[in-house]
């Protein structure tokens, strides 16, 4: 439906005067009159006038001269005096605007409220028809109350003036158009008037409706001398822009004209323009599935004290923030007579929740935790999510009935548990003033609420951190991606885990967890849809011995593992695994290892005191070696193994040492070597001179002083002898399992 020209509507003919061409004079009296009330102890300020061009001292005084002929402002000898400048306006005009920044300092704020804009369009449910009228220059349609009049002076060429009607650029001037206006139309509010400010918006459900609807607005408009300007006006649409949004009987969506400028937004260079692009990005993220964890990378550099440093991901948040916005979604507008259905869940990156009402996305909510937060367990998480969208929509949901769904089971029974905690406690209490009911929705069919809390770029290249929960969702996209752990590349096979799962069934201690999870008291332990138990993101292994030696074998007897201590492989293990007594089960083992007892050397405390080395202050800016040659990173502990011969060459190590230390990780500040031949010759100190190393030497004959290489020599001594013996290898062949072993071992 397009719009229809006012000369063909009835009913605005009926009103000629309220769409004059200028405004008729000064405003009548009214109840409400502008004040400008100023901190105690304030002395009148007065500024210089802003140098203009001769284009503007023009236009300047040809704004005077209407204003004074309207009355609108009068010749000031006011001790206050403000500088006037221009703001461009949406047809292209310019408007004269006093820049009275100084005088909002010591205004006392007026606190009347601005309505809430989703609550405005929370009132257009059921709407088919609509119009809009824009008052003609409406802050000169208020009165400024008498003894304020001087504080409004502005200075020019032409002389000082002060206003009599309320300017453009006062810090209260919203609040008292808004005080009038909601006075003006309080019997319409909430039936068939939005407004904000200057802004009216009539909507009917039908066409006869929106007919004596208009009368009435137009009538309100006559009685109170208040004046449109006809040509800013539309009337019977069937879908209107209003306060940034478009408006419609299909719902409300963004509008495209205000987000070209979105699009139009240069890459942030300072910290200012990554607040102004988060603050007109946000005023949409209700359309905006997981918004707060897609702007998250970027509303880390609003913290203090963070420096400014523009990665790929945050250009990548900013990149997908701009598509978001250009492919948001049309929201159905609630019907406050039906019930509600939201969907909850949350994970250690978020909150998501997405109300809907008969299957149609109403609105998108999310947050980030805060740092208390992320220590939560499963169970009171998934109840944050609940309570935060209890909480958020409670103007829609609190009188109506609601269902709310989570994929954590043990919260349906949250109204029947025996114990809770405080916190708890305190939810429960506010859950209570709701007409709900919680089901348990299993995580794969909750996809929405699912992908606001835990959706995440992931590059494959780095899989294998991902908990279990994401590496499934990939597994069920077909996307061939194995599940690995953090096992070096020790992976959990399905077979492992259907025998894991099979076996939890008959175990009597699991069972009792499962009961525990049931009535809220085991508020680690967390039970999937597929019938799975899990403490934490660890899979709880049942007592069974055949899985346990088979878990225990692989994290310590292959050629990936190579045997480490008990303290590391525990380390290890627990990432994905857990049950009962496991790290004394991981001690015995190792104690029990026949080639541990061949090959690990008795460790004893050295006699006297050392003098530790500093510790660097970046990865790979200190490094220490010896031979085989061993390269260790002294912050990091990563090393790299290198086989040489003794009769090596300096150039020759030099060649090594450029194509395995420097193409990776740079050239080092500092180096810590023990005192061969090759590394105190001539050639090998002016390399480093040439690279700007600092080179330093172990004491003679006391290697202790450079002891974090000579630990790095034990620990791969006991790693060659397990392979020696265990695969019967020469050690140059297992010295590259042996890295990879080390790297991606628990190091201490």
């Amino acid at each position: 439906m397009e719009a229809k020209p006012a000369e063909g509507i009835r009913v605005v003919c009926e009103y000629p005067d309220v769409f004059p061409d200028e405004l008729p004079g000064m405003p009548p009296d009214r109840d409400i009159e502008f004040l400008i009330e100023l901190l105690p102890g304030t002395a009148p300020i007065a500024k210089r006038q802003y140098r203009v061009a001769p284009k503007e001292q023009e236009l300047i005084k040809e704004n005077i001269d209407e204003l004074l002929g309207k009355g609108f402002i009068w010749p000031s000898s006011s001790p206050w005096a403000f500088p006037v400048l221009f703001v461009d306006k949406k047809d292209g005009s310019r408007r004269m605007c006093v820049d009275c920044r100084a005088l909002n300092d010591v205004t006392i704020k007026n606190k009347y409220p601005l309505p809430r804009i989703d609550d405005l369009f929370d009132q257009l449910q059921g709407a088919c028809v609509f119009s809009k009228f824009d008052l003609r220059s409406g802050y000169h349609q208020m009165k400024i109350g008498p003894s304020d009049i001087p504080k409004t002076a502005f200075i020019t060429r032409f002389g000082l003036y002060e206003y009599t009607v309320m300017s453009f650029g006062s810090t209260n001037a919203p609040a008292y158009f808004m005080n009038l206006m909601n006075k003006v139309f309080m019997e319409y509010l909430d039936k068939f008037v939005v407004v904000f400010i200057d802004d009216i918006l009539i909507y009917s459900k039908t066409e006869e409706e929106h007919e004596e609807h208009l009368r009435l607005v137009l009538q309100k408009l006559r009685e109170h001398k208040l004046y449109a300007k006809l040509s800013k006006c539309e009337f019977w649409l069937d879908q209107v822009p209003f306060l940034g949004h478009i408006v419609s009987k299909g719902g409300i969506m963004v509008d495209p004209s205000k987000i070209s400028s979105v699009m139009d937004w240069k890459v942030p260079e300072v910290v200012k323009e990554v607040r102004g692009f988060l603050g007109l990005a946000g005023y949409y993220r209700w359309f905006i599935e997981s918004f707060s964890k897609i702007a998250k990378p970027m509303t880390s550099l609003l913290e203090k004290g963070v420096p400014f440093i523009w990665t790929k991901e945050r250009q990548a948040a900013f990149d997908e923030l701009k598509k978001r916005l250009t492919t948001a979604p049309v929201l159905t507008l609630p019907d406050l007579t039906k019930s509600f259905t939201v969907y909850c869940d949350a994970s250690k990156e978020g909150l998501g929740c997405v109300l809907m009402q008969e299957g149609m996305v109403i609105a998108y909510a999310s947050c980030q935790l805060r740092k208390h937060e992320v220590s939560y367990p499963t169970h009171d998480l998934e109840l944050a999510a609940v309570v935060h969208a209890l909480k958020i929509w409670r103007h829609y949901l609190f009188g109506n009935r609601c269902e709310i769904y989570t994929d954590h089971k043990s919260l349906k029974y949250i109204f029947t548990q025996n114990e809770l905690n405080m916190r708890q406690r305190r939810w429960l209490e506010l859950i209570k003033d709701y007409d709900l009911e919680i089901y348990y929705h299993p995580g794969k069919a909750n996809v929405v609420a699912d992908a606001l809390s835990r959706k995440s770029y992931v590059n494959m290249a780095v899989a294998f951190q991902m908990p279990l929960e994401l590496c499934a969702e990939f597994e069920s996209l077909t996307l061939g991606f194995v599940r690995h752990t953090t096992v070096a590349t020790f992976e959990a096979e399905p077979i492992l885990e259907q025998e894991i799962r099979k076996h939890q069934k008959t175990d009597e201690k699991i069972q009792e967890i499962r009961e525990q999870i049931k009535v809220g008291k085991a508020p680690h332990f967390s039970e999937d849809e597929q019938g799975t138990v899990w403490y934490k993101n660890q899979i709880c292994v049942p007592d069974v011995d055949s899985i346990k030696k088979l878990i225990l074998s692989e994290a310590h007897d292959t050629a990936y593992s190579i045997h480490p201590g008990s303290t590391k492989m525990y380390h290890d293990l627990k990432e994905r695994f857990w049950w009962y007594r496991m790290k004394r089960a991981v001690a015995e083992y190792v104690a029990v290892c026949d080639t541990c007892q061949h090959v690990k050397t008795e460790h004893q405390r050295p006699a006297g005191l050392l003098q530790p080395l500093k510790i660097p202050e970046w990865k790979w800016d200190e490094i220490s070696y010896n031979s085989i040659w061993v390269v260790v990173d002294r912050l990091t502990k990563v090393a790299h193994f290198i086989p040489v011969n003794t009769t090596y060459s300096g150039a020759r190590l030099a060649e090594l040492y450029i194509s395995k230390i420097i193409c990776l990780h740079g050239v080092p500040k500092r180096i810590i070597s023990d005192r061969g031949s090759q590394f105190t010759s001539y050639f090998w100190e002016q390399l480093h001179d040439s690279l700007d190393s600092k080179f330093r030497f172990s004491t003679a004959y006391h290697p202790q002083t450079d002891g974090q290489t000579e630990r790095t020599n034990q620990i791969l001594e006991d790693m060659l002898r397990a392979c020696a013996i265990q695969y019967e290898t020469s050690w140059d062949k297992s010295l590259p399992y042996a890295e990879f072993s080390y790297n991606n071992s628990y190091l201490v």
